[in-house]
């Protein structure tokens, strides 16, 4: 997988899609508490602006409730009162909103209580200068006394609110201070909202314009290969269909109205609409189907006649398998092919095996008459010719001897070619039975059988040791015995043969004839010999049945051993092959599976 395919895995795309959505709400997280901060801090500015103003326009008040009593006692009118009622009124107003304005502030909590004291002291003032100045008996210096002293008074009122704004103005200097770094990180934040949200809004850009792009060549893709499946349903006689269980609605590729004879979607195909088509012999095929795989769970496969439009009677093979939807939704889907060729070819084939099987029959009764009925009169006619050889009556003619010795001849000759097709049918039979079996016990059999023609060619036989194969016993000791008296009959009448027997281990792919094998492995087993050899022209030949070289009738042969040996290594899932030079000897291999 290259950086692109990881950097665009689904594993990846999800993860950042979570840790994205974590940053974001992270970063809205810290947006909202620095607005509520923002929003905090701003409350506070506007409540030292607030209790400030409160402040001054409580002092105001005193001032006119000041000026107005001043006015009064001066003229003696008592209009000049209006403001010194009414001011007090809004002095205890304003005090009230201060007190509220500073019920969180134990400072100003506390000066407000010294200022409360003096306004008291101050309004106590004001109305005893007032009353003595009423009465008819008022001194001036009393009331000039009060006077002076409610300007004291007015002085500490005047401190006390100063040193109140002052708090707040001290208020204000944290607040502004405050209130610029909320700002200042509040704009940092959003800055980075603002990059965070282009940088996903960029990778999202990317994404989906690469998704469009492999949206786009994923649909081409899945319309060639819609084309494609469109032409393979036609040209392979099949069709696709889906049947919903729950809404009873079968849809259908458009083959399957081809195959019916109609139109593609020329009519809407329901399951009801197509068991018309089956024919009224079949229609319980279908049935019994049906209720194998919705209630027994069975996924059979039915083989049924159909009529086409035209009347044409076809026959289809079903396949089909119920699924079940992620949503619980129940569907049946299948195939549906036309067999028709098929099903013809298969009859031809049927009616094929029963002309082999009773071909079979006939060559088996051949075989009886050839291995017992044919012998007999051989067996006969050799005994008659012993007999008048052994005849000393008569003088015999030597032509007539000629003759008789000819016909001893073909005849011995004929029986051995009986035997010789005897052996070549039995390897032919299926009821052997395949054994792990030493090769070296059956090389050493082999040699027993052929001891006394060894000792008359003085002939000497060196083998490698040989392994334990799963095989026919009796068929790859008649292979040794073939082979080995193969060797013995085209040795030179004057050189001693001298039999080499070799064995290895070879791998399949080493040798072209093994390349397509099931098995891996291959045992080689070679035999050697010093022999007269023969033209390599006929190194496959020789394998033919009835094909002899040598047609020298000092050298004795049927022409049917080396077939034999053809077939009992092909029987064992190998082959065998020559290789020869004239007067350089001849080597015979076989490969057996490991």
């Amino acid at each position: 997988m290259n950086i692109k395919e990881i950097f665009f895995s689904p594993f990846l795309l999800k993860s950042i899609f979570a840790f994205s959505l974590v940053i974001l709400i992270i970063i809205s997280f810290i947006s909202y508490t620095h607005v509520v901060a923002i929003e905090d801090s701003t409350e506070k500015v506007m409540h030292t602006f607030k209790t400030s103003v409160k402040l001054e326009q409580l002092f105001s008040y005193i001032k006119d409730a000041e000026t107005g009593q001043r006015g009064y006692m001066i003229t003696g009118d008592s209009l000049f009162l209006k403001p010194y009622f009414g001011a007090h009124e809004k002095v205890n107003e304003s005090f009230k909103n201060l007190v509220e304005l500073s019920k969180n502030d134990s400072i100003q909590k506390k000066n407000l209580d010294s200022l409360f004291y003096l306004i008291a002291l101050r309004f106590r003032y004001l109305s005893s200068s007032k009353a003595a100045h009423s009465d008819s008996s008022f001194d001036k210096k009393g009331v000039l006394t009060l006077m002076l002293l409610g300007n004291k008074k007015m002085e500490l009122i005047r401190k006390q609110i100063n040193r109140m704004i002052a708090q707040e103005m001290y208020y204000l200097s944290e607040r502004e201070i405050e209130y610029k770094n909320y700002k200042a990180f509040t704009r940092f934040i959003i800055l980075l909202s603002m990059f965070f949200a282009l940088l996903v809004f960029v990778f999202s850009y990317i994404k989906i314009n690469r998704d469009v792009l492999i949206l786009e060549s994923t649909n081409e893709k899945l319309s060639i290969a819609a084309e494609t499946v469109k032409h393979a349903e036609v040209m392979g006689a099949f069709s696709c269909w889906n049947w919903d269980l729950e809404a009873n609605q079968m849809t259908c590729t458009d083959n399957q109205y081809l195959l019916l004879g109609y139109e593609p979607q020329s009519f809407n195909l329901t399951i009801e609409k197509f068991n018309e088509f089956v024919h009224p012999d079949d229609k319980a095929i279908i049935e019994e189907g049906e209720k194998k795989v919705l209630h027994e769970n069975e996924y059979p496969t039915a083989i049924f006649r159909i009529i086409r439009k035209d009347g044409e009677i076809r026959h289809f093979k079903s396949l089909s398998k119920l699924i079940t939807l992620s949503n619980g939704k129940k569907t049946l889907i299948g195939i549906n092919s036309d067999v028709t060729e098929q099903f013809l070819i298969n009859k031809s084939l049927e009616e094929r095996n029963r002309e082999l099987e009773l071909s079979n029959k006939e060559l088996a009764s051949f075989n009886h008459v050839a291995s017992h009925d044919l012998q007999e009169p051989l067996r006969i006619v050799q005994i008659y010719i012993s007999r008048i050889d052994d005849y000393e009556g008569t003088e015999i003619p030597e032509k007539i001897k000629e003759y008789f010795g000819r016909i001893k001849t073909s005849a011995t000759r004929m029986r051995n070619l009986i035997d010789a097709l005897l052996l070549f049918s039995r390897t032919n039979k299926l009821d052997n039975i395949f054994e792990e079996t030493n090769l070296n016990l059956l090389l050493e059999n082999s040699k027993q059988d052929l001891a006394q023609l060894l000792d008359e060619k003085n002939a000497t036989i060196d083998a490698d040791n040989l392994p334990k194969l799963n095989v026919i016993p009796v068929q790859i000791q008649q292979l040794f015995t073939n082979l080995l008296s193969n060797s013995l009959k085209y040795s030179h009448p004057d050189i001693a043969p001298v039999i080499k027997i070799e064995c290895n281990k070879i791998i399949a792919n080493s040798h072209p004839e093994l390349k397509l094998h099931s098995s891996k492995v291959f045992y080689k087993i070679s035999i050697t010999d010093n022999g007269m050899g023969f033209e390599n022209k006929y190194a496959e030949s020789i394998f033919n049945l009835f094909y002899r070289i040598q047609k020298d009738k000092n050298y004795e042969g049927t022409g049917i051993g080396l077939s034999i040996c053809k077939k009992i290594v092909e029987k064992h899932g190998g082959f065998i092959t020559a290789n020869s030079q004239p007067d350089k000897g001849s080597t015979f291999s076989f490969f057996l599976p490991a």
